[in-house]
């Protein structure tokens, strides 16, 4: 089973003197804890694709990826230039996830206009498509336009896997016709099981592409104090419950709240948990940890996820 945690990790503390140094420690504690994979979020601070090359050179022996980085606003020419960096500098163990991210959030952060979400998605996935396989990017779309008058290959930057955070129809076909395939938040086996992975994957094959990657991001902690642990989950994880491409896979799994999908509990019960994604069609799993309180959880639930994988 293939394994891997995203990072910030929830004990990051406000206080840390130095967020590049602290990452990179816990990606190298989730390395000798046996995991495949660390995942780094982007939101407004620290940028997710730069973290990944860091981390990534600086520990030769894991997979570093982003999960996610939104394209509203960024250029995918600009988002092709900063991956192939990530892959020269890791030696080609980068994987570059992309997605919309929530309109509510960053059209008024950033204050231009969010463009058709589903059309922007396949236009900005033609280009980094066009790039990131060595081609020379040509393209005069309704939501952007990349035509660089000069190259953009980066060497030793080739190669590069495109994953899409996609849970709706319309932008699972994109990713399955356009990348290697897609990171699920809060999608439970079910939504997995009887709507992600079918769509995904007859979209990967009616496009003449290999089986898609199927990479399910989902909260876990192993502790002894279930319940503290579900009641601060339940704060961190509300929000989400109001986004309706979220809503759309909690219906899908008969849950009303997003921690009902987290795993919480002893590690017979995290273990069995996990295993269900697989079940349903995962190929890879990834924790995240918004309920944990101290660095002996978070490594608690690392142990466990790497005797796993």
């Amino acid at each position: 089973m293939n394994i891997g945690v995203a990072l910030p990790a929830g004990d990051t503390g406000q206080d840390t003197k130095n967020v590049v140094d602290e990452l990179v420690i816990q990606a190298g504690e989730a390395l000798g804890a046996g995991l495949s994979s660390v995942w780094f979020s982007q939101l407004f601070e620290h940028d997710a694709i730069t973290l990944a090359a860091l981390a990534g050179r600086e520990l030769p022996e894991i997979e570093v990826g982003t999960a996610v980085v939104p394209l509203y606003p960024r250029h995918p020419l600009l988002l092709a230039s900063q991956a192939q960096t990530a892959q020269a500098a890791t030696g080609g163990r980068f994987t570059l996830g992309v997605g919309l991210g929530v309109r509510s959030l960053l059209e008024p952060a950033y204050g231009f206009e969010y463009p058709p979400p589903i059309l922007h998605l396949r236009e900005a996935l033609t280009v980094l498509r066009q790039v990131l396989v060595g081609e020379h990017a040509d393209f005069d779309g309704e939501t952007l336009t990349a035509c660089p008058p000069l190259p953009t290959a980066v060497a030793g930057g080739g190669d590069i896997p495109l994953i899409v955070a996609a849970m709706g129809p319309q932008a699972l076909r994109a990713a399955g016709e356009l990348a290697d395939g897609t990171l699920t938040y809060l999608a439970g086996p079910r939504a997995l099981s009887t709507h992600i992975v079918p769509i995904l994957t007859r979209a990967a094959a009616a496009a003449g592409r290999p089986s898609p990657r199927v990479i399910a991001a989902v909260p876990a902690v192993v502790t002894d104090d279930v319940e503290t642990v579900r009641q601060i989950m339940a704060v961190h994880l509300g929000f989400y419950g109001s986004i309706p491409s979220y809503r759309r896979m909690l219906d899908l799994e008969s849950v009303s709240h997003p921690v009902e999908l987290a795993l919480i509990g002893s590690e017979q019960e995290v273990e069995s948990g996990v295993r269900r994604y697989f079940d349903a069609g995962a190929t890879d799993v990834v924790l995240i940890q918004s309920g944990v309180r101290s660095s002996r959880e978070r490594l608690r639930t690392w142990q466990l996820a790497g005797s796993l994988s």
